[in-house]
């Protein structure tokens, strides 16, 4: 149970056109939303922001779900994980790569980007701080669009992660 209760559709009509809102762009209304709801403003913030970064960039698909999926592992945060599995999976992602995540840094399965996109998560999510050398290679792979977008993404969802966290928000069956 999350730490404050959910806020169910039926029971507050004047936030009516801000969940049809949600269903329409996110199909339906997950508890995450459930929670977020307690603050409008903030629920709609959230979702102009994380529907740009999940339908209105140019970035690679399977780039930022892999970047996705590992700031979920490295916080924690299942609900995330889980929630992500599919889009990983139909944006290319192999299964063996989504295993691999908790330890991509030995293992074969990943290409060059993928394994600096994999390493420039690690280090926003980590450390805050971006070695020179590390964007560098981010630089080789990518453009000022697609890293933009890259670091929108990893930082979005390590708040994500922290919010679902925090409120004890647990992954739906």
């Amino acid at each position: 149970m999350p730490r404050i209760p959910y806020i169910e559709e039926n029971d507050h009509p004047e936030l009516a056109p801000l969940i049809a809102r949600i269903k329409a762009e996110r199909g339906k209304l997950l508890d995450l939303y459930k929670v977020l709801l307690h603050s409008p403003a903030v629920m709609e913030g959230w979702l102009s922001f994380f529907t740009a970064i999940r339908q209105k960039t140019k970035l690679g698909g399977r780039y930022r779900e892999l970047a996705i999926l590992r700031v979920a592992v490295i916080n924690g945060a299942d609900y995330e994980y889980k929630a992500h599995l599919p889009f990983a999976l139909k944006e290319g992602a192999t299964a063996e790569q989504i295993a691999a995540l908790g330890f991509w840094q030995v293992s074969a399965l990943y290409d060059a980007a993928e394994r600096a996109v994999l390493a420039y998560t690690d280090a926003m999510t980590k450390d805050i701080q971006v070695p020179d050398e590390l964007f560098a290679e981010l630089k080789r792979h990518f453009d000022a669009q697609d890293l933009v977008e890259l670091t929108a993404t990893i930082a979005g969802y390590n708040l994500v992660s922290r919010f679902l966290e925090a409120m004890q928000v647990h992954h739906q069956s």
